[in-house]
């Protein structure tokens, strides 16, 4: 799947930083249903969250997906070899998470006047979905998918339904750290799957179709619901 009719656009957050998002027009047979902030893995903005976007944008999402880190390094943009994923790893040391709230927030802010908005991430961004679902407003729904270190989150309670994936063998997310998770929260809806980290990524050796069909099921259904419907927080 190529980028499609996306392109790069400049964002302004709260704090006056200048960020590029990838924006994405709804471009499904039917009507707008909604906005939606799709929050990239340590990888950046690349072409497979590029992907994602057209894929939501397909089902009527209009949709965005904030350069995270260019509050630390502009451009980033790794695949998922070796020396990507602990170039990955060192970005997302550096950067702060109240950072990426204030990128989200402005997103939300631009979709919002045009409807009801839901924010998705993945990876790194799952985790950013779940902080931003408890400090940010204007949220209707969050997903996190295997968000990494939500437990380290677990004073913070979404503000809008919330939905996490997560794969049983995933050996960043251990299942008794998943549990945590679950017991801390337990109205927020909790997916396992066979399966381990990343499992919704067909470029990595990880990549779970079985298991990725369900989640995208399972999410499209929750935003249809809640984004979709017109539902906002």
């Amino acid at each position: 799947m190529s980028d499609g009719p996306g392109g790069w656009v400049e964002m302004t957050a709260a704090d006056e930083h200048r960020f590029q998002a990838w924006r994405v027009e709804s471009a499904g047979d039917g009507a707008r249903r909604g906005g939606l902030v799709v929050a990239q893995e340590i990888f950046g903005v690349n072409e497979h969250i590029r992907e994602v976007c057209a894929r939501f944008a397909a089902e009527g999402y209009e949709t965005y997906a904030p350069a995270l880190f260019d509050r630390v390094e502009r451009g980033v943009e790794l695949g998922y070899g070796e020396a990507d994923m602990a170039a990955g790893i060192a970005l997302m040391r550096r950067a702060d998470m109240t950072g990426v709230v204030l990128d989200a927030q402005a997103c939300i802010a631009a979709l919002r006047s045009r409807g009801a908005v839901g924010m998705v991430g993945f990876c790194w961004g799952g985790r950013a979905a779940w902080v931003t679902a408890g400090r940010a407003i204007g949220l209707a729904a969050a997903v996190s998918y295997y968000g990494g270190g939500i437990h380290e989150h677990l004073d913070l309670t979404p503000k809008c339904p919330a939905m996490l994936h997560y794969g049983r063998e995933d050996a960043a997310i251990p299942m008794d750290t998943v549990e945590r998770v679950r017991g801390a929260h337990p109205g927020v809806a909790c997916h396992i799957y066979d399966a381990g980290h990343g499992f919704n990524c067909d470029r990595r050796e990880s990549w779970n179709e079985t298991a990725a069909r369900a989640a995208m099921t399972r999410t499209l259904a929750f935003l249809g619901e809640h984004v979709g419907g017109g539902g906002e927080s």
